[in-house]
């Protein structure tokens, strides 16, 4: 495990995913990440590499050839390599190797930074085109966060307020993780929504075209609370499943297939694209 620390707080991190393990206030010892008992998610808050949400049969489409991915990409289970570490800063990286070429046929080189200061964590994630050609991907962060914070609270104590209001539409998703190309209308008066399990009876809510680079997830009881900004990412993904004491707040840069409508990656949606030799770089921030 590794750790960064600062008089404020304490951060744990992961080698297997570069996984974000733990952040804990430590004047008080709040846990504020998700510690992955299995009964619920058995991850923390791991990242989507090189795909975000689930394709047409687990199948990744390339110039016309079939390859097996799964639900997410492989970077949340794979190992990455420590290359930096410092009391306030960790630098991960996965290079391609067979066992991605497999999946994914491209060259590459996908590095996740972490930077602590004061009561914020910067998240970086850096793709590095090493192909003789053109590659495409999306990336984004599955974080879980504790809810409640404190024994004596409840789920639907908590809220989730939007930086701006919001006209929110969810893009449902079928049994399989695919969208069927039905939306619901997501109320959110004040810019705030109430916590509920009813909001994800049928999965995660996605949300496409939000006018908010920023969300607080806070409760009606309390002033902790945790900040989420994510500036550069286009969608944003609400899930928890019942009876969890947990919400995910997910920042991505690319999304799930339509069920029935394959498509290669290149023409994906919110697919990124980047060219020989050049290099992507995206950050989000998590402050509590």
């Amino acid at each position: 495990m590794i750790i960064l620390e600062n008089d404020e707080i304490k951060v744990s991190l992961s080698s297997t995913g570069a996984e974000l393990m733990s952040i804990i206030d430590k004047a008080d010892q709040t846990e504020y990440i998700w510690q992955g008992n299995p009964d619920y998610w058995a991850f923390h808050a791991p990242h989507l590499f090189p795909v975000v949400g689930a394709l047409n049969q687990d199948t990744l489409l390339v110039d016309g050839n079939k390859y097996p991915l799964s639900r997410h990409g492989f970077a949340r289970t794979s190992t990455f390599r420590r290359i930096e570490s410092a009391p306030h800063q960790a630098i991960f990286e996965l290079r391609y190797n067979q066992e991605t070429l497999n999946s994914y046929p491209y060259k590459f080189e996908f590095q996740v930074i972490y930077f602590l200061v004061n009561r914020s964590l910067k998240v970086v994630f850096k793709v590095i085109n090493l192909d003789e050609k053109d590659i495409y991907f999306s990336v984004g962060s599955h974080p879980g966060f504790n809810v409640p914070f404190s024994k004596n609270e409840n789920f639907d104590d908590y809220y989730i307020e939007f930086q701006k209001q919001e006209d929110l539409k969810s893009h449902q998703l079928s049994d399989h993780g695919l969208f069927n190309e039905e939306t619901i209308a997501v109320p959110t008066p004040n810019k705030h929504l109430p916590l509920s399990y009813d909001l994800f009876v049928k999965d995660a809510l996605v949300f496409k075209s939000l006018q908010s680079k920023s969300v607080i997830l806070k409760s009606k009881n309390s002033t902790k609370q945790v900040k989420i900004d994510f500036p550069h990412f286009n969608y944003l993904g609400l899930w928890s499943k019942n009876n969890a004491p947990f919400v995910c707040i997910e920042p991505w840069l690319g999304c799930a297939d339509t069920e029935g409508k394959p498509m290669d990656i290149s023409r994906k949606e919110a697919i990124q694209h980047l060219e020989h030799g050049h290099v992507f770089e995206t950050d989000f921030t998590i402050t509590v």
